[in-house]
């Protein structure tokens, strides 16, 4: 049940309350409705009885047609009562007691699901029925399905809603269409691999979403894989089905429809009305009608579309080749007459005119223009269809390769920017290149050709005279140096970039510059409070410049660093980097990105349960799709540290089995899951194994980390590794490099494991209060610091250190708070429930709660953002925390919860 998860738990909460509800399912053909009720059926006991009734177009002419298709062929029916339900004599009150009395003996005390399927077809009596079965008492849940567009005044279903809505508590749900990453969802479901995102978002747009739409051209994959269906002619049946809808057009009608199709996604009144000659009364007249139909929809002013683009196509596919020349060269020269500002439209027309000189200027003009609002895909596409006629045209190389690049298509980004790199006419055009592809290459994990295109920029920068194009060859280099970890060199080349931006007067090298020598100082500790200040510096620069890319690059800087001051500038510093990656069609900070940071602001304020769902949502939508040459499964690595966190042990295994079948992994990642693993488990045999692969391992690795030393000793010690081997593996871990808290707090650790507890809890105090650990480790601070004052048998004071601990660990899981909890024991305190501590509206944040108050004034997702300044993914985030916190399932229920206080 892809996308439809929420609405089928609503549901079958709704079935096993045992009391009767009522709840209406709305969408358009093809949309679910009947999937879903199929699917809630199968969830129910074998012991609920299930009545299904559909009805069928020209069901208003039969009395009761939903109630005798739901007892059709069902035994224990009796036949008198089915002969005074048809019979006209009777009143139409008795008649519908008699309906009422057979649903009765049908279902008698036992549990019920009663479906009545598409109600906009059912007659008046039918309805009726409906309605006064909801007014029955017992363990029933009546289901009513109907499309929107398809109720009139006229017809009973009409005043049925009406009256429900007055009567009765009932649940509304409306599905509506696939989200480009479900719709990969569902072709990675169908197919059995993630779906290339080129293919996903074609089809995607091709079906709008419909998940009917998507299944019918699905049934052609067979011979063809999801790329190459992509461009295959619709099936029979699908084609058939949407031709009827204008089928009966008259031919003025006829002949607008067509034109609109040729005209494309957008169709412009104006244009529409240029290239038909069609009066705008005249035109009006046969909009309106096509919108009544459900054939286009009105998508913005004097602007329409196609409600479902395979509409257009099926329309279109009758159509002559020489009719749609005709037909896009008029377009075409309308719009070079007004001068239009759309170079898109222009594109697709040209090209659909053969007028292929029009159509390059079009794609050339167009990709810069997609690629300065963030549209990275659009300007992706733009440039490849001038690419097809022109493909050494280096302009459209250099927006193929950023636009795909931006994309997350990482393997086109590489394939592109190499022939720009290769057929480059300038110096600037090289450099920047090489720019490109130094990034490209390392997001690829593409390590050799990184050092290699690093090689080829240190040549060019020794051919080239001082200036602009120099200056941009030494941020490459800075940057390739600080992505690699060479932070001394990256420090050496981004400062003489900058000597010479100052030099000649090179704003936007500066701005790189800079981003490159703030990235590189904020890594290191000691350095890290100038780098900091460095990035915050220049972020309101490069967002009035334009330059969102650094913006975004700066500001996710800021957000993985040592936190701000406090949790509020936190959250806007990662809605204002989201923001900027938006804008610079920048994929993998405004998703991927994004949430792993969502998940480090929750680490940051102590909620693990929000941490896990911030990666699981992130990693859920990565995974739809496949970018070749993106680093696989982002999430994966953190998610599995998480769940190690939370105990969640065999959910581990399972990543480490996903992430053991991906080739990019760095040589630590799975040695390390693993024997992290074998110790939370206490499987000390096989912990022991591992530790010499993972030492190994560590060979290849040229930097250390404290949190990382923090993570698998802690572990190390949990499994009971001998002190031997747990000097071996600091020693391993720690070099003098790692000199931070996290350093401290391991060393803590290890002193107390070796018995040393003065010296333990000297070391675990001078971090306590160090917030760069954040809560969690903080509160394993206070308890191993409890442990040695307990040791010393000074109770009060580990009493006291406790009671922090505890605060710290209230929205935490797992080993940290087991720990807690046997000092808490050895006290003869009550054990902390970490998990229940905090529910309800309390477990909400403060920016939670302040939409969550929003929520209950009816304010939707766009609303949300427009409010708050935020994206309305953002919002749609907040809304699903909002939702999981509160254990609800729809907005009223916060409304209810929150609103009401």
């Amino acid at each position: 049940m892809i996308g439809r998860e929420s609405e089928l738990r609503r549901l079958a909460r709704l079935a096993s309350a045992r009391e009767p509800a009522v709840a209406m399912i709305a969408g358009e053909p093809g949309i679910g409705k009947t999937r879903l009720v199929h699917e809630l059926l199968g969830t129910v006991p074998a012991a609920t009885v299930v009545l299904v009734g559909q009805a069928e177009p020209g069901s208003l002419s039969r009395p009761y047609e939903v109630l005798l298709d739901a007892i059709d062929g069902r035994p224990g029916v009796d036949e008198e009562q089915l002969a005074a339900l048809a019979d006209p004599r009777r009143s139409p009150v008795e008649r519908l007691h008699v309906g009422l009395a057979v649903v009765a003996e049908l279902i008698g005390d036992a549990p019920a699901v009663i479906v009545f399927e598409d109600l906009h077809w059912a007659d008046s009596e039918s309805a009726a029925l409906f309605e006064r079965i909801a007014d029955q008492h017992g363990p029933r849940l009546l289901i009513g399905t109907y499309r929107p567009d398809e109720v009139s005044r006229r017809q009973p279903v009409a005043g049925l809603l009406a009256r429900m809505e007055r009567r009765h508590a009932v649940t509304h749900v409306r599905l509506n269409r696939l989200t480009p990453a479900q719709t990969a969802a569902m072709l990675a479901a169908a197919t059995g691999a993630p779906a290339p995102l080129r293919a996903a978002t074609a089809l995607h747009h091709r079906t709008g979403g419909n998940p009917f739409f998507l299944e019918e051209l699905l049934r052609a994959l067979p011979g063809y894989d999801v790329e190459g269906l992509v461009e295959q002619p619709l099936p029979w049946s699908l084609a058939d089905v949407l031709r009827r809808q204008v089928d009966d057009l008259d031919p003025v009608s006829h002949r607008i429809v067509e034109a609109a199709t040729v005209l494309g996604h957008r169709i412009p009144f104006d244009l529409l009305a240029d290239v038909t000659g069609s009066g705008e009364d005249e035109l009006i007249a046969v909009l309106r009608d096509l919108v009544t139909r459900g054939v286009l929809v009105e998508s913005g002013e004097d602007e329409f579309a196609f409600r479902h683009a395979l509409v257009r196509e099926a329309i279109a596919d009758q159509m002559l080749g020489r009719q749609r020349r005709r037909l896009h060269e008029a377009a075409l020269d309308i719009l070079l007459r007004g001068g239009t500002s759309d170079p898109a439209m222009v594109a697709h027309h040209a090209r659909g005119a053969g007028r292929y000189d029009d159509m390059i200027t079009a794609a050339r003009d167009g990709a810069v223009l997609y690629l300065s609002i963030g549209s990275a895909y659009q300007a992706l596409q733009l440039a490849e269809m001038g690419l097809d006629e022109a493909p050494d045209d280096t302009a459209l190389l250099a927006s193929a390769a950023r636009a795909a690049w931006l994309a997350g298509l990482l393997d086109d980004a590489l394939r592109h920017g190499r022939r720009w790199r290769d057929l480059a006419g300038t110096a600037t055009d090289r450099a920047e290149s090489l720019y490109l592809l130094v990034r490209v290459a390392w997001e690829a994990r593409a390590t050799d050709e990184m050092r290699a295109l690093t090689d080829d920029i240190e040549t060019l920068i020794a051919q080239l005279p001082p200036g602009a194009d120099q200056a941009r060859a030494m941020t490459a280099i800075a940057q390739s140096a600080t992505l690699r970890d060479e932070l001394d060199a990256a420090l050496l080349w981004s400062d003489r970039a900058l000597a010479l931006a100052d030099e000649f007067d090179l704003p936007a090298v500066r701005l790189a510059a800079l981003v490159e020598k703030g990235s590189m100082l904020a890594d290191r500790p000691q350095t890290a409070a100038d780098g900091r200040k460095i990035l915050a510096g220049l972020v309101d620069e490069a967002e009035q410049a334009g330059e969102w890319v650094l913006a975004a690059r700066a500001l996710n800087a800021l957000v993985q660093g040592e936190p701000p001051t406090s949790p509020a500038e936190h959250v806007a510093m990662l809605e204002r980097m989201r923001v900027d990656a938006e804008r610079a069609g920048f994929e993998s900070l405004a998703e991927a990105t994004y949430f792993q940071n969502r998940a480090r602001l929750a680490i940051r304020a102590g909620d693990l349960g929000d941490a896990i769902a911030a990666l699981e949502n992130g990693r859920e939508q990565d995974l739809s799709f496949r970018r070749r040459g993106r680093w696989a499964d982002y999430h994966g690595v953190f998610l599995a540290g998480l769940y190690l966190e939370a105990g969640e042990l065999d959910r581990v295994e399972q990543l480490i089995t996903d992430l053991a079948a991906l080739p990019n992994n760095p040589p630590t990642t799975i040695p390390g899951l693993a024997f992290h693993l074998a110790c939370r488990r206490g499987d000390l045999s096989r912990a022991e194994a591992l530790m010499d692969e993972l030492i190994a391992a560590f060979d290849g690795q040229t930097w250390r980390s404290g949190e990382q030393a923090h993570d698998l000793i802690s572990a190390a010690l949990a499994a009971g590794l001998s002190q031997d081997r747990l000097d071996r593996l600091a020693g391993n871990l720690l070099d003098a490099n790692v000199w931070d808290a996290f350093r401290t707090v391991t060393d803590a650790q290890l002193a107390e494991a070796r018995g040393r507890h003065a010296e333990a809890l000297d070391l675990y105090l001078a971090v306590a209060e160090a917030h760069i650990l954040g809560p969690s480790t903080r509160g394993t601070v206070r308890v191993g610091a409890a442990r040695c004052l307990l040791a010393a048998d000074r109770r009060a004071e580990a009493a006291a250190q406790v009671e922090s601990a505890a605060s710290l660990l209230a929205r935490w899981r797992g080993w940290r708070v087991v720990q807690l909890d046997q000092v808490r024991a050895q006290l003869g305190m009550a054990p902390a429930d970490a998990a229940a501590a905090v529910t309800g509206p309390a477990a909400l944040t403060p920016r939670e709660r302040e939409v969550a108050v929003l929520i209950s004034d009816g304010l939707t997702n766009t609303e949300l953002a427009r409010r708050l300044y935020i994206s309305p993914k953002t919002a749609a985030v907040h809304v699903s925390n909002i939702l999981r916190k509160l254990g609800v399932s729809s907005r009223t229920e916060v409304g209810d919860l929150v609103g009401r206080r």
